[in-house]
């Protein structure tokens, strides 16, 4: 879920409003996100796990080689959605990328591979066994049917990250801002349990070592805790961390940190983080009225253009459009999400890629190149 994050209290009262509405919030996210997955397995419970294939290895894209002289870089485009816990979404996203040509990020809750029965195998920071900000899985069945999901997504292409595990937002003592490198190892490391717990026992086809990255809960975190932990537990990347603009991304404590734009909404004629439940709160205070859902997601859309267009016309940094799995406003900004998917995928010069596969082409690269494209200001709207 998006928010303000603790180091950024200075900003105008907007930003503080946010994050306290965001405490209130967790619970709302928790049943949304996670969604009501259909049932896909008999009731007495997940069959034996199947036999986990490893898919074929892909030929990379023709873009992912290093930069012909005075060529620009492609315009990437990161759709990253946090919890990736529903299944009407998952199916929603999946056809949807495909027929556009697109891969995108889903960053896992952990306890989402968790039945509600087994809320007790985990225990979050400083909090008591069983205690979460967030729902737990569900069913055996939703649980089985979230594995389809993710086994899905993995074989198209797509990758899955963390959203760590209790999302423990400010208000949730101790939250994530206020946990110290050990607790941060504690929650990753029990990330990574369930994972491959999973992968064990209900034939995921992912394991602990195949996450690299994510986003912390509500965008918060003491980052000189949090990236040792992150550091130790062999992720390459984050992308909680705001920005004024669109930058691209930066090597902070050696972790690459693709940051969050912090833009201008031409509807609101301000700028709030270009994230779902950020616009959602500055549009009416994240009021689930449906009432004005066309107007949110004809705003959203207008936000997502306009910031597309300063991005590819100045620096070309890689464009990350954060959301949840949600129906948040009558599903005003899904179908922002989703339109805007449909529509920027096919573009010339735009490639909808994965952090790890901008993270790749980077690596292709030669610094001085990126270098002068850092040094060019951040994007703002077009």
């Amino acid at each position: 879920m998006g928010s303000r994050p603790s180091r950024w209290v200075r900003r105008p009262a907007t930003w503080f409003t946010v994050a306290l509405a965001l405490v209130l919030a967790g619970v709302l996210i928790a049943t949304l996100d996670r969604g009501h997955a259909q049932p896909a397995l008999p009731a007495g419970g997940p069959p034996p796990a199947p036999a986990t294939t490893a898919p074929p290895v892909a030929k990379d894209p023709e873009w992912m080689r290093p930069l012909r002289p005075g060529e620009k870089p492609p315009q990437f485009v990161l759709f990253s959605f946090d919890g990736a816990g529903s299944h009407e979404h998952w199916s929603r996203y999946l056809a949807l990328a495909k027929s556009v040509n697109a891969h995108f990020s889903g960053f896992l809750s952990g306890i989402y591979l968790l039945t509600d029965e087994q809320r007790r195998s985990y225990t979050g920071p400083g909090h008591k066994p069983g205690t979460a900000s967030i729902g737990f899985g569900g069913s055996a069945a939703e649980v089985a049917t979230r594995v389809q999901d993710l086994n899905a997504a993995v074989a198209a292409g797509h990758q899955i990250g963390t959203h760590y595990n209790g999302h423990f937002c400010a208000g949730a003592e101790p939250s994530v801002g206020r946990w110290t490198t050990q607790g941060w190892a504690g929650e990753i490391g029990q990330f990574g349990h369930f994972v491959d717990d999973a992968r064990d026992h209900l034939g995921l086809h992912l394991s602990a070592k195949d996450v690299t990255g994510g986003r912390t809960p509500c965008l918060e975190g003491n980052w000189a805790a949090a990236f040792p932990a992150m550091r130790d537990a062999g992720y390459t990347f984050d992308s909680s961390q705001p920005s004024d603009g669109v930058r691209w991304p930066t090597r902070l404590d050696g972790i690459w940190e693709f940051w969050m734009p912090y833009v201008k909404v031409p509807a609101l004629r301000k700028k709030v983080i270009m994230m779902d439940y950020n616009l959602w709160f500055q549009f009416n205070h994240a009021k689930n009225d449906p009432s004005h859902a066309a107007q949110y997601t004809q705003s959203t859309l207008e936000t997502y253009r306009a910031v597309y267009r300063g991005a590819f016309d100045g620096n070309r940094a890689p464009l990350v459009v954060g959301n949840h799995f949600n129906d948040w406003a009558g599903g005003a900004f899904s179908r922002a999400a989703e339109g805007f998917m449909g529509e920027v995928c096919t573009k010339p010069e735009t490639v909808c890629a994965t952090y790890a596969e901008v993270t790749k082409w980077m690596s292709l690269q030669d610094p001085a190149v990126l270098d002068r494209y850092r040094a060019m200001p951040p994007a703002q709207a077009g």
